[in-house]
């Protein structure tokens, strides 16, 4: 996909007000119907905080602005079955569409084909997106910091928790993070990818690390694609690892994973 020096979350933000619009003809009340009468959320933050393994939330994505398609063909149930069987903590499932190739469905599918909990991974700016996440089964949401002001980022933190799913809150420097942390979240992921330049550098993650309560959950997310960038950011602090790219570029995803799950390991 062609980047440009327009910044990229400027780009997005404007389609997706075309799609909340979409959303927003189904109506508020309908899709709070759907989002209670969903099944019961699973317990992202404990399934990442766990400590027998090293947490990966594995990332179903089949393009990205950066690098373009990842995998021709994906199957995206059989795949989330290979990231559980490969230890992973979690699963990302992008669904957004222009920018990433991904969709509701995969959300759908890989939540009702797995036991361990889903994030939907999407730009969030509306309750109704909330409660769709839901609906198809989402246990877990990513809330951009740079994509939402003061107001907006707790009214959507505040309605995932009623929801019952877990807010991942992604801040990308000092500025954001200490917006973030005036909601006393229970979880953090760090983005090390500049938003402007899409350029990634791991030491993002290892800055704002040390600015983080110590009781918070720290996910490191973007440039993860070695065990050595894991070991790396485990010295550092980091708690947990969103990887996509890497497994999904990878010819066997999951030994890929399993190799990241086992380091750090004693």
């Amino acid at each position: 996909m062609e980047t440009s020096t327009e910044c990229f979350l400027d780009r997005v933000v404007q389609y997706k007000r075309k799609e909340i619009n979409d959303l927003k003809c189904i109506g508020l009340k309908k899709l709070r119907e759907l989002a209670e009468a969903a099944t019961c959320p699973k317990d992202f933050l404990s399934s990442v905080r766990t400590k027998a393994r090293t947490p990966i939330i594995a990332e179903i994505k089949k393009a990205a602005p950066s690098w373009g398609t990842l995998r021709k063909e994906v199957d995206v149930v059989g795949l989330a079955k290979t990231y559980q069987a490969n230890g992973a903590a979690a699963i990302s499932v992008l669904t957004d569409m222009t920018f990433f190739g991904g969709c509701m469905e995969d959300l759908a599918s890989v939540s009702s084909e797995v036991a361990i909990p889903v994030l939907r991974k999407d730009f969030m700016m509306s309750v109704e997106q909330l409660c769709q996440a839901r609906a198809a089964g989402s246990d877990a949401v990513l809330l951009i910091v740079a994509a939402l002001d003061e107001g907006e980022l707790s009214d959507l933190y505040n309605a995932s928790r009623e929801l019952g799913m877990t807010p991942l809150l992604e801040v990308h420097d000092e500025k954001e993070l200490n917006r973030a942390l005036c909601l006393n979240p229970e979880i953090i992921g760090i983005n090390n990818r500049n938003l402007k330049t899409l350029q990634v550098d791991l030491k993002v993650s290892e800055a704002l690390r040390r600015k983080i309560p110590k009781d918070v959950t720290v996910v490191a997310e973007s440039g993860v694609s070695t065990s050595a960038d894991i070991k790396r950011l485990l010295e550092a602090g980091i708690d947990g690892f969103l990887v996509g790219t890497s497994l999904m570029k990878s010819s066997d995803p999951g030994a890929t994973l399993l190799s990241f799950v086992n380091t750090g390991r004693a």
